[in-house]
């Protein structure tokens, strides 16, 4: 399998282009399963989970080509849903697989899908996703390691009061209402950027969603939906990834195409820690030059500190000034980059869903394993500000969901290098 090898020590100065959200461009591929017109999909990066999601597409019977003289152009044309069933050999690489689930069952009245499988950070369940199909009146049997879903005489618009603020069910929920008959509306939805992203597509596609991006969103079912264009926003936890590479470096880098607002709490965060952020035309800048200073954070859901950010913070703390706390509070495994961290030279304790990080002078480098998509980048920017030679292992999370990753970092002067 391939490698990375790093040497660190270097500050980062230059400018990276920021790529389309992952999280953003998996729910609007799926979303081309709800209409028989073509959904032309901009700025979709290219990593190794869209690639899972097209194939998935096309197994069910949506044709899928690149957009011709439009790098990150994609479009998509499902005519006809020749396959009602998501097999378990592709749904078990991506997690997100199980977001083709409500639109399957919107326009077919029916859907097979495997149960999902994807990073290991906890168990994730889907319980959310079934409770609000049950609620739009569809039939839900799990059996076998699939969920059958089936909707005969179509989906009925309801209340559905989701427990906690699932992205995934907000999102699932939100694409099989579309096509609903009468109103749904999801209290208690997650407030995501990318939820807001999704309901621009769906809009422009015919829908009738509103309050996407707050706590309440209604839709009002219509018969079919059209073609669409639609531009993936650009991803803020690859921007608040490369943000820290700046940091951890004591560089600066102009993240073209950023957005700080994407950010939330982390962007206070950072600013809190001594990382200097500002706003321009086309991206944002983030100076790490005047040294770190140890803050505490909890992750919660956006607006909050986005968990997906948890790890790469948990690795900027590790060189800043003082003592700081992390609390993960989203999902019960998220520690595990903790002791390959310790292999650095980092100072972590963990005492149940928090841990201690005591910043040290310098990291070392050291060979070290990637276990989850986002452990694997903390590993890279640890490496990245450590004296010697780091060698970091299993970087096909890395592939998942970071477009070029070492490639940009070589061009901002990283001694960065994939080794097969």
């Amino acid at each position: 399998m391939d490698r990375l090898v790093i040497k660190g020590g270097v500050p980062l100065d230059g400018a990276i282009e920021v790529s389309g959200a992952k999280n953003a461009a998996l729910p609007l591929m799926a979303v081309s399963l709800l209409s028989a017109e073509p959904l032309e999909l901009r700025n979709v990066p290219d990593v190794a989970d869209v690639g899972s999601m097209w194939r998935l597409l096309q197994v069910l019977g949506a044709e899928a080509r690149h957009l011709a003289g439009s790098p990150g152009g994609l479009v998509l044309h499902c005519p006809a849903v020749l396959d009602r069933k998501a097999p378990y050999d592709i749904v078990r690489r991506m997690r997100a697989s199980v977001l083709v689930l409500g639109p399957l069952l919107a326009r077919e009245g029916e859907a097979e899908v495997s149960l999902p499988g994807g990073c290991a950070i906890g168990t994730r369940p889907i319980d959310l996703h079934l409770a609000g199909f049950e609620r739009l009146g569809a039939e839900i049997d799990l059996s076998g390691g699939y969920v059958r879903a089936r909707a005969p005489n179509g989906l009925k618009g309801a209340e559905i009061r989701l427990s906690q603020p699932s992205v995934g069910a907000t999102e699932n929920l939100m694409m099989a209402a579309t096509l609903a008959d009468g109103e749904t509306v999801i209290v208690g939805a997650a407030r995501e950027p990318e939820i807001v992203d999704l309901a621009h597509c769906l809009n422009a596609m015919g829908a009738k969603v509103e309050g996407a991006g707050t706590a309440r969103i209604r839709v009002e079912g219509v018969p079919r939906l059209g073609a669409a264009t639609h531009r993936v926003l650009p991803d803020r936890i690859e921007a608040g990834t490369y943000a820290m590479a700046a940091a951890i470096t004591g560089g600066r880098l102009h993240l073209k195409h950023a957005r700080l607002d994407l950010l939330g709490a982390v962007r206070d965060k950072l600013l809190e820690a001594g990382v200097r952020l500002d706003q321009a035309e086309d991206g944002f800048t983030a100076d790490g030059s005047a040294g770190l200073q140890g803050v505490d954070a909890m992750t919660h859901p956006f607006p909050g500190f986005a968990t997906d950010l948890q790890a790469q913070f948990m690795a900027l703390m590790t060189v800043a000034r003082g003592a700081s706390m992390i609390t993960e509070t989203i999902f019960e495994n998220r520690f595990m980059h903790v002791p390959e961290l310790a292999r650095l030279g980092a100072r972590i304790v963990v005492q149940g869903n928090s841990a201690m990080i005591r910043g040290v002078d310098s990291l070392r480098g050291a060979p070290v394993m990637a276990t989850d998509l986002r452990a694997s980048v903390s590993l890279v920017l640890a490496a990245l500000a450590a004296e010697g030679e780091s060698e970091v292992n299993r970087i096909y999370h890395l592939d998942r969901g970071y477009e070029g990753l070492e490639k940009k970092l070589v061009a901002v002067g990283a001694r960065i290098e994939r080794v097969s």
